[in-house]
Parts: structure tokens; sequence; C-alpha cells
């Protein structure tokens, strides 16, 4: 099926455009969205007619898209969850969860909008893409911790491994010198005999 897009949409072009694509897509996705009209000739007439107020209305939300990614850039959010010693979530972060603590923080950000790589399944921190507007995308970072002093501790750069990895070090030195004493101790008794 040929489409007029009434806005850019990724991967397939700009507003304006006659494209041709399956009818499933138009039918269930760009027609109902409003993103695009069937290409016929009075249809293309309408879209002519049309095109300056699509245009403008496109900027205005552009600007306001840029408005927001300008305050929304680079923030990171923190996520609490329960996960195992090793730092698998017992579940997964959705793109709800993250919309959900945006908005905690005050930010005009609906689930929709969130684009993840994949599921975030693991503790740490995670870099999430914001689709703000067709031609607005930006980054944000999402800090999955099981408490907010862990949350604390990986913003600051440590892992959960690197913690358990100094305590673990910290117990065998002691450990350690606890047997340096008691050896020493016992060549001071050999000493005095």
């Amino acid at each position: 099926m040929q489409v007029i897009l009434l806005e850019r949409v990724a991967k397939l072009g700009q507003m304006g455009e006659v494209v041709r694509v399956k009818d499933g897509f138009a039918r269930n996705f760009l027609l109902p969205q409003g993103k695009a009209m069937r290409a016929n000739d009075a249809n293309i007439a309408a879209f002519e007619a049309r095109k300056a107020d699509l245009a403008v209305r496109n900027d205005e939300t552009r600007a306001d898209a840029e408005k927001i990614a300008a305050s929304l850039g680079g923030a990171s959010f923190v996520i609490i969850r329960s996960a195992s010693d090793a730092g698998a979530l017992y579940g997964s972060v959705t793109p709800r969860d993250v919309a959900d603590a945006a908005v905690a923080e005050g930010f005009a950000v609906e689930r929709r909008q969130i684009v993840l790589a994949g599921p975030i399944k693991d503790l740490g921190l995670h870099d999430v893409k914001v689709h703000l507007h067709p031609e607005v995308d930006v980054q944000v970072t999402v800090n999955v911790a099981r408490s907010p002093e862990e949350a604390e501790l990986q913003a600051s750069g440590k892992s959960i491994q690197d913690r358990a990895a100094e305590e673990e070090a910290a117990a065998e030195f002691e450990i350690a010198e606890l047997f340096d004493d008691i050896g020493s101790a016992g060549r001071d008794d050999d000493a005095s005999a």
C-alpha cells in the first residue's frame, strides 16, 4: 500500500514522502496513529493544502521536545530491585519502570518513549534512549540497585563485584595476619624453651 507520511517516521521517510509499506503496517500502525494517510489523488491534494500547517505543528512539537531533551539529557534515575548475590535481577526492568522513575523526578515521559536495546536483567548502570520526537532522541542513565546506598556506590564508579572482591581481599588479609601472629607466637615459645 502506498501512503503519504504526515510526519517523519524512523527508517521509513520524511514528512510528505509517498512510500510503499506493507498493508498490515499501514492499517494497524501508520493510519490509526495519524502518521500517514493513503496515497490517492484526493489525499495528495488535501496533503498539499495542509502541508504548511503540518510543518508548523511539527516545528512546534520538535521545539517542545528539544526543551525537554535539554533538561533530561544525561539524567540518571535510580530503580531499586531485589537481586541475587551475583547481581542478577529477579525479573527485569521494563520501559514502564524507567518512565515511572522519570515521572517521579518531575519529567514528562511516557512508557512508549523509552527505547531499551534489550531487557535489563542485572544490577548496574545502563544507558537508555528516550525518543521524545521523531527528530529528537536523548540518552539517560538507569542505575539499577538493591538499595539507595548501593546505587550511590554504583554511581561513584564501583560495581557490586568490585566491592565484594575488596571485602574478600580484606578478609583474606586479616586471616593471613592472624596466622602470621600465631606463627610468630609459636616461634617465641620455641625460642624460650
